[in-house]
């Protein structure tokens, strides 16, 4: 049984006590507009993995809020790159939350939205093959898929040459879907940015120095700088540090 390590909110409005799941998921609740909810983990200084994995940055609190994002959210955006990488499973999860989600009129499982370019993609990969909800895959004009991805996604094709991330993201929404989580990869998350697309970054800094090497959390061509406000400051009894920074 996984042990856990107790969360506090430390700004604003300081909580003596632990925040429970509850607590935590009206922290991190839906909003009443559309929304594009970026979350990442990093370390101390700044690398987006350890021994190339994202894994190697996250512990039970980043899990566990990790976790509550997913059953919030009405689709899970990712590059193609990243659920390559990270061997992504279909997006499942535990009764409690399916509860929680039918409670709130949503359906059991968040929808799992792929951005890729080339449609490099397995269609056996678990995140197809044995998804609950069917994926979407966000792609442009002129790419061609791979033989059996058709049967077990839908293509959405946004833009000609590259793939219109704007174009993507409302026809999402005229779909319902219209709570949206990332999860990267940083080419991603540089994308959406340069596009002006991010109302919401959900970051964990884990306490550790991972030394040169890594990429950052955000990667592609410079844009200029944005301001994201901070809405609330979280720290784990582990030294992680989990920061919410969003749109007013």
């Amino acid at each position: 049984m996984t042990v856990r390590i107790p969360i506090r909110r430390l700004w604003p409005e300081p909580s003596t006590q632990p925040l429970d799941d509850d607590a935590l998921t009206a922290l991190y609740d839906r909003a009443g507009e559309p929304r594009l909810r970026v979350n990442f983990v990093t370390s101390l200084d700044g690398a987006v993995t350890v021994d190339g994995y994202s894994a190697g940055l996250s512990g039970e609190p980043d899990k566990r809020v990790f976790g509550l994002l997913r059953m919030v959210c009405d689709a899970l955006v990712v590059a193609a790159g990243t659920l390559r990488h990270e061997g992504y499973r279909a997006v499942r999860l535990d009764e409690r939350r399916r509860a929680w989600r039918r409670a709130h009129g949503l359906t059991e499982y968040p929808t799992l939205v792929v951005v890729s370019h080339s449609l490099d993609l397995d269609p056996a990969q678990a995140a197809f093959a044995d998804a609950p909800t069917r994926p979407i895959v966000l792609t442009h004009a002129d790419a061609d898929p791979p033989p059996g991805l058709t049967d077990v996604a839908d293509l959405l094709r946004c833009g000609t040459e590259r793939v219109d991330l704007a174009v993507g993201l409302a026809e999402l929404h005229r779909r319902g879907l219209t709570q949206l989580l990332c999860e990267g990869g940083p080419h991603l998350f540089g994308a959406l940015t340069a596009a002006d697309l991010v109302d919401e970054l959900c970051l964990t800094v884990s306490p550790l120095l991972a030394g040169p090497g890594p990429g950052r959390i955000t990667a592609g061509d410079t844009v200029p700088p944005r301001q994201l406000p901070l809405r609330h400051v979280l720290a784990a009894e582990d030294g992680v540090l989990m920061l919410r920074h969003a749109r007013p």
